[in-house]
């Protein structure tokens, strides 16, 4: 019976099949390539390989799309006629759970299926994004520190598990370790380009945006390739830099550059683009008709069913191109969100609607219902996706509406709670100056 390269026993291989999914294996772990046609090529060569077939699975599944949930689910079927052994099968319940919309369930299991096998990579992998898009940033952490004493400099993908383990480190709050082992990671794998990010992140709660600049300048080559597919979210953290360093042309020249040139339907695109323009608004700065292609590109994923974190991101867009019935279909889906077994339901009754009617009412200039529904919300916008960056625009949108509707001791406070974190940051100070002179300082409605 084959083996992966970690040594984990394959059903179904055949030597070239294997080679095929070790290459899938490796686009997925530093996001470059096409991991889908390489695992394709693998079950055309062994149909029996029920491991490429569940790699696929967990591609797909992890999209957050839901053609993709779809056709993860007819993947997960056709597994389930095919032999397998007790790991393959242990994948497989990870992946129902997932695909019913239980992420933490999903997560949960992996955590299980991990200490019997800790040097699983495509699980550690998978469980690893489950935690993120599920927003733990314990288990980030703490999954990769349970697995990393079995792992080696030896053992092929190690530098892949200390990528994960510097993200899981940063979302944690422990910068100086998460960036100490992000940098070693990329010294392994200069590919890497999860730790790369995991670097970035850290550079952006710290409040360094010039470092911040200076490591994606450096790494540029590594990271921003046409077949890498993490390069967008990449290019929108150095968008942040510039953003909070008050540089907008730069802002407006890598949105309208490598950000949207290339019209990304891809989700992960989406969302980045939203948060990007939404930002830029708040800063007082006219997007033009920028919304529009993104709010288009929105249609084929926003249900307001599948994950709520998406769609309050399609909100934004759809609130910055005045589609008011959109904004509407998705907030009614959100409240009457069905399934009382799916944990996707519970993220969108309570976490996502929260979002959506604040986000909205900010829009529409009631000030005062933005600061009542945000300022709830940002307590409970951590049970599901994203990273304490991508979050902060909750917290961006709060102390501006507390701005703009004049309650100034909520601004003031909001504005000395952010500037503790990130003292140096010049759209923080300007909070406090604004919060100070008792007015919106001339910003003009998001």
């Amino acid at each position: 019976m084959s083996s992966d390269r970690q040594g984990n026993t394959l059903s179904g291989a055949t030597p070239a099949a294997l080679t095929l999914y070790e290459q899938a294996v490796e686009a997925f772990n530093i996001y470059r390539g096409d991991p889908i046609a390489l695992v394709d090529e693998a079950i055309a060569q062994a149909p029996d390989f029920a491991m490429a077939r569940i790699l696929k699975a967990h591609l797909y599944g992890l999209a957050t799309e839901p053609e993709a949930t779809a056709e993860a689910r007819d993947i997960v079927a056709e597994v389930k006629k095919r032999s397998l052994n007790e790991r393959e099968a242990s994948h497989l319940d990870a992946l129902d759970l997932l695909l019913q919309g239980n992420w933490t369930a999903a997560a949960v299991a992996l955590d299980h299926h991990l200490l019997r096998y800790p040097r699983d990579l495509v699980a550690l992998q998978s469980g690893h994004l489950m935690d993120f898009y599920r927003a733990n940033a314990r288990d980030m952490r703490d999954r990769i520190a349970r697995t990393l004493p079995q792992w080696s400099p030896e053992v092929p993908g190690y530098s892949i598990v200390l990528g994960m383990y510097a993200f899981g480190l940063e979302e944690s709050g422990d910068y100086a370790r998460a960036e100490e082992m992000g940098r070693k990671a990329v010294e392994l794998q200069p590919l890497d380009c999860w730790a790369h990010h995991a670097v970035a992140h850290v550079m952006e709660m710290q409040g360094r945006a010039e470092d911040g600049i200076g490591w994606m300048i450096a790494r540029e080559p590594h990271w921003s390739g046409d077949d890498n597919f993490f390069k967008v979210h990449n290019w929108w953290h150095r968008a942040l830099y510039h953003l909070d360093l008050g540089q907008v042309d730069q802002v407006f020249a890598l949105y309208d550059g490598p950000i949207r040139e290339e019209r990304s339907a891809v989700a992960l695109d989406l969302v980045d683009a939203s948060a990007l323009l939404w930002r830029l608004q708040l800063a007082g700065h006219d997007v033009g008709e920028r919304w529009n292609e993104v709010a288009t590109a929105w249609d084929q994923h926003a249900d307001g069913r599948l994950y709520a974190f998406n769609d309050w991101h399609a909100v934004m867009a759809y609130l910055g191109a005045g589609r008011e019935t959109d904004v509407s279909r998705i907030t009614d889906a959100l409240r009457n969100a069905a399934d009382p077994a799916a944990e996707t339901s519970g993220w969108a009754r309570t976490t996502g609607l929260a979002l959506v009617e604040g986000f909205t009412a900010f829009r529409r200039g009631d000030y005062e219902t933005a600061v009542e529904r945000l300022h709830g919300a940002r307590y409970i916008a951590n049970r599901f996706g994203g990273s304490h960056a991508q979050r902060d625009v909750i917290d961006w949108t709060l102390t501006e509406a507390a701005l703009r509707g004049d309650f100034r001791d909520v601004a003031t406070a909001l504005a000395n709670e952010r500037l503790a974190l990130k003292p140096h940051s010049p759209v923080n100070r300007g909070f406090l100056e604004r919060a100070r002179a008792g007015g919106s300082g001339g910003e003009q409605a998001a």
